[in-house]
């Protein structure tokens, strides 16, 4: 029997894996802020996902005492967290990276509704596999956050190879909605471009 890829032997063999299934968690007073103004964003579709790089080192996540500054932020359809076991049409990963390179994602659940301005804007006009293209005017990302700031907060890894661990996770409770038409956009370009979840071990969740 061959080995695992050193790229994927984490994936298979870690304690600490995302997504997981949120179903119970501590509640506690944790310190989580972020701060969000609007930036130039350049899209590109990377054949896994939609990603949008951001221009700005003024769009910051403050966990207690660390700061993280924004670098992307990318799609998943299906949502690669379930709430209860059950999945959202749409989950959004804001990536962010501290001074000494620690990883922090804010994640975003999308549920069917009203329309999303930005991501009108986003899905304009739909990219190819490997084609890129600049956002002419600054989007404001404020409109892909829910009003609550309530979380769930984990441990946890990336969600693709090579998996690492470490990565500090941030779930939003409340949905923002998109139209159906939107997903379905979303759905079209991305394909089911989620992971499953993994076991959650011995972490705690902790909620506010």
């Amino acid at each position: 029997m061959g080995q695992l890829s050193a790229d994927y032997q984490l994936c298979e063999q870690g304690k600490n894996q995302s997504p997981v299934n949120l179903t119970k968690a501590v509640t506690s007073h944790n310190s989580v802020e972020y701060q969000y103004q609007p930036s130039n964003v350049s899209l590109v579709n990377n054949g896994h996902t939609l990603q949008a790089s951001l221009q700005s080192a003024n769009n910051q996540l403050k966990i207690d005492d660390k700061t993280f500054t924004l670098q992307q932020f990318h799609f998943h359809t299906l949502s690669e967290h379930q709430f209860q076991g059950k999945h959202f049409p749409v989950e959004i990963h804001f990536v962010h990276k501290s001074e000494t390179g620690e990883l922090a994602v804010l994640a975003v659940m999308v549920k069917e509704g009203k329309a999303n301005s930005v991501l009108e804007e986003l899905l304009h006009n739909p990219l190819n596999v490997n084609e890129k293209m600049a956002l002419a005017q600054p989007l404001d990302i404020t409109k892909l956050l829910p009003r609550s700031k309530g979380h769930y907060r984990l441990n946890g890894s990336l969600t693709t190879p090579p998996c690492s661990e470490g990565v500090n996770w941030v779930v939003l409770q409340q949905p923002i909605s998109a139209s159906s038409e939107q997903i379905r956009s979303l759905s079209h370009t991305l394909g089911n471009n989620n992971r499953p979840v993994q076991p959650i071990n011995a972490r705690i969740v902790v909620s506010e």
